[in-house]
């Protein structure tokens, strides 16, 4: 895999009718495969009893090196005719860690296999380019665990380091940290000296 690799910058949306259907058009950039179904299942909800059709396109650590884990369906439309167009635009587009959703209310018409595959890959490339493309490095998540006298020193190094993560304040503090895989080894390292080794690191 290259150093760094094209995604959505933020998420998008596009709207538009077919022939009396309406279709909704959204991305999101993810990070996990949990994450891109937590998203198709956000836009369910907002949309529902319309036809949804997800797709998306996802980093996977197998251990060796990443993988491209890629998903689609044409849930109750013609086989071929949705999920597939859908997932297209993203390849095409050379686009990962993004998922793709296409909400359809029926307008009564039939669209046909042709005219469905129109519409499913428009509304992934509308909503693509309301949503913008940008360039990210390659990231991994870990948790740290410390007990509160130490927190306050491992949240200075995270925010110092300028890496997302959430804390946890309960019996004990944990962070989750998400950070560029080229920086994991340095960070950990930072955070046991810190630490005198007190910090519970876990992948």
């Amino acid at each position: 895999m290259a150093d760094t690799y094209r995604t959505v910058a933020e998420v998008g949306r596009a709207y538009f009718e077919v022939r009396g259907s309406e279709f909704t058009g959204h991305v999101a950039p993810v990070r996990s495969k949990d994450a891109a179904e937590a998203y198709i299942e956000e836009v369910r909800a907002e949309f529902s009893g319309a036809t949804i059709i997800p797709a998306y396109r996802v980093r996977v650590d197998s251990g060796s090196g990443y993988i491209l884990r890629e998903y689609q369906s044409d849930s109750h439309e013609p086989t071929g005719s949705a999920g597939k167009p859908a997932l297209n635009v993203l390849v095409q587009q050379e686009l990962e860690n993004v998922v793709a959703v296409v909400a359809r209310y029926y307008g009564g018409t039939n669209l046909g296999i042709g005219g469905l595959a129109r519409a499913y890959g428009r509304g992934v490339k509308e909503a693509v380019e309301d949503a913008g493309i940008t360039e990210r490095r390659p990231e991994a998540t870990f948790d740290v665990e410390v007990v509160y006298d130490d927190s306050g020193t491992v949240r200075g190094i995270l925010e110092s380091a300028d890496v997302e993560f959430d804390a946890d304040y309960e019996e004990t503090v944990s962070f989750r940290v998400t950070v560029p895989v080229d920086e994991v080894a340095g960070l950990k390292d930072r955070l046991q000296s810190a630490t005198s080794g007190r910090a519970d690191i876990t992948d």
